[in-house]
């Protein structure tokens, strides 16, 4: 499912959505405003890259931060959630990872992202790792982003839009 197709499906169902990203600073967010009429769905978007704001900001407790990283599925988790309540949209997507050039001992490698998803009352996590350049994972990254939020309307023909 492409971003149009995408955002045609969550108007149809009256939803909401939102998204929260740091590794991929706004990509996402500018892909979805590229098509018309996408305002009738997409509420807003935060970039949070930095510790502060994912704290500040979205909510995400640092202490999380400190006994995880920032490139984590715990953080990812707790940006999607966090989104969703600053937004206040019915679907948050959230990125965190590191696109490169370089990796710090210890931490996620290059090509590493975790994404978090909060639906309802659900949160989902999706850890990924692309191969590539900085620019080349970023792209992934949105791509993905788009699957993994059309992945809540497959196979859901028991979902009923909101009257």
């Amino acid at each position: 499912m492409n971003i149009h197709d995408l955002l045609q499906t969550m108007a149809d169902r009256k939803l909401t959505l939102g998204t929260v990203e740091s590794m991929t600073g706004g990509d996402f967010a500018s892909a979805i405003t590229a098509i018309p009429g996408a305002s009738h769905v997409y509420k807003g978007g935060i970039v949070a890259y930095s510790k502060e704001v994912k704290s500040n900001v979205v909510g995400v407790d640092p202490a999380i931060i400190e006994k995880y990283d920032v490139v984590s599925a715990q953080v990812a988790r707790e940006l999607a959630i966090g989104g969703m309540r600053a937004l206040g949209v019915d679907v948050c997507v959230s990125v965190t990872g590191n696109a490169g050039p370089d990796a710090e001992e210890g931490k996620a490698k290059v090509g590493d992202f975790f994404l978090g998803l909060a639906y309802k009352n659900s949160v989902y996590v999706l850890p990924v790792h692309f191969e590539g350049d900085r620019a080349q994972i970023r792209k992934n990254a949105v791509l993905t982003m788009t699957s993994f939020v059309a992945s809540l309307f497959q196979n859901r023909a028991e979902e009923s839009p909101k009257k």
